[in-house]
């Protein structure tokens, strides 16, 4: 439990808190972004594959995203572009533009909605399907947005910034023709607020946590707004995750242990602390059956945790495409 599962090598990771460079799609493939290349690890057989390498003007890349369907995934790049790919054709399907004026670090899906969060404090919605994309944009932040997450239900969406804010914003808000105003903001972090987290169990529950002056993980009701309860972790609040089946939170931090914490809820208290990391423990991912946690921090690891547990069902699930199979760029 106190020691990871697996540890890959991650060369060429950015150190940079306000990046999102891992995630782990419904097809129990994970990406990673390292430097300018995406990179595919097949959980189930191990293999890795290169999905693409930017040029060297558009990256480095600042955010992946898994499309719900497992087989697409959003790219967010340096130069404010986002690019879709099919991760089983490795083809670049669509780019989109013109809706940041700078990088793109933060992603999230709401069915085929992608939602983007932009160093310039833009949230923009983009309908992937249509050819004019962006359908709704969300106004609030002034600084860099870190964090983007919808909720289970896809009707709000909690957002993340380098000013210290955290907004909730309502999709039957939305508009198209001027920018939404969000429902909450919450001004009560003292420090960026990248990790957000939708609890499993209670849809109108969002845990957050504060970088490197605030350090605290707090928990919100998201329909009053209301703060339920903060907790002082000693440390930057890199991630957060939610056991899927238990009543747990594991969160991930920096400077000094960079350690990953598991907490009991609602009391807070510590259950284990998973060490080895070197660096800041900058990104986490679930595997799909909620057991794994791959977590990649700035010491170029990316270490595998058994952390929730082991699977119910230990016979595989059907594949309904064969990954990357064809794939003969294996690094």
């Amino acid at each position: 439990m106190q020691t990871s599962e697996r540890t890959l090598d991650a060369p060429d990771l950015v150190d940079d808190y306000y990046l999102n460079l891992l995630d782990w799609g419904s097809s129990n493939v994970l990406s990673i972004a390292l430097g300018s290349t995406v990179y595919l690890w097949d959980a189930s057989d191990g293999n890795t594959s290169e999905l693409v390498t930017v040029d060297e003007e558009m990256g480095p890349v600042t955010s992946v995203k898994w499309a719900p369907d497992g087989r697409h995934i959003a790219v967010g790049l340096n130069n404010s572009e986002v690019q879709l790919w099919d991760s089983t054709s490795n083809r670049l399907l669509r780019t989109l533009k013109g809706g940041h004026g700078s990088r793109v670090g933060a992603l999230d899906w709401n069915n085929h909605i992608l939602t983007t969060g932009g160093m310039d404090g833009q949230i923009i919605n983009n309908d992937v399907r249509v050819r004019s994309h962006i359908v709704e944009t969300y106004q609030g932040h002034h600084q860099e947005v870190c964090g983007l997450k919808w909720s289970a239900s896809g009707s709000q969406l909690a957002s993340g910034g380098n000013d210290n804010l955290l907004h909730i914003w309502d999709r039957s808000m939305a508009s198209s023709n001027s920018p939404t105003q969000y429902l909450h903001r919450m001004e009560d972090h003292t420090a960026a607020v990248k990790a957000l987290a939708w609890c499993p169990f209670q849809g109108n529950l969002l845990a957050t946590g504060g970088g490197g002056g605030d350090r605290t993980i707090k928990f919100w009701n998201t329909h009053t707004g209301a703060c339920l309860n903060s907790i002082d972790t000693g440390s930057q609040v890199c991630a957060l995750l939610w056991n899927k089946k238990e009543r747990e939170l594991l969160s991930s931090h920096g400077f000094t242990q960079n350690q990953l914490t598991l907490w009991k809820y609602p009391s807070m208290v510590k259950i284990a602390e998973l060490t080895g990391h070197t660096s800041r423990v900058l990104f986490m991912a679930q595997s799909p059956d909620g057991c794994t946690v791959a977590s990649a921090a700035g010491d170029e690891t990316l270490r595998f945790w058994n952390v929730f547990g082991t699977p119910e069902v230990s016979k595989p699930a059907p594949k309904t495409v064969e990954p990357f199979a064809h794939l003969n760029r294996i690094r």
